[in-house]
């Protein structure tokens, strides 16, 4: 599997790929939707997993344009602010099926990536 991170966060998406290799995991980010469309044009990945606020654009957003390039990509949201029933109304309209709140736990991220990679296969 390879998946990409998108978030502001430095520390955090580097530890996150660091800590997904580890499990042998492929992992990449972004720190930008810039970045992360950039990257998407050059690689191919199974899932994203994004950062609803990011600097000059929106997670949310960032999906629709990913979802052009890489149409067979699957998402997952990630966010540290609002409420969950919030999020995942949002998420639920911006048609991606899973999220998760910050401090993300990484069995439970690597437990939703496999679930999409699967549910967009079968």
């Amino acid at each position: 599997m390879k998946v990409l991170l998108v978030d502001d966060e430095v520390e955090l998406v580097t530890t996150m790929a660091e800590r997904l290799s580890i499990r042998g995991i492929e992992a990449d980010w972004a720190l930008t939707a810039e970045e992360a469309v950039e990257k998407v044009e050059i690689n191919e990945y199974d899932v994203a997993v994004l950062d609803v606020k990011i600097p000059k654009g929106c997670g949310i957003k960032l999906k629709k344009e990913l979802e052009k390039k890489a149409p067979k990509m699957s998402f997952i949201f990630m966010t540290g602010h609002g409420s969950e029933a919030d999020f995942e109304a949002g998420c639920a309209e911006a048609g991606a099926a899973y999220y998760l709140v910050k401090p993300v736990d990484l069995s439970d991220l690597i437990q939703k990536m496999e679930k999409v990679v699967k549910e967009e296969a079968g």
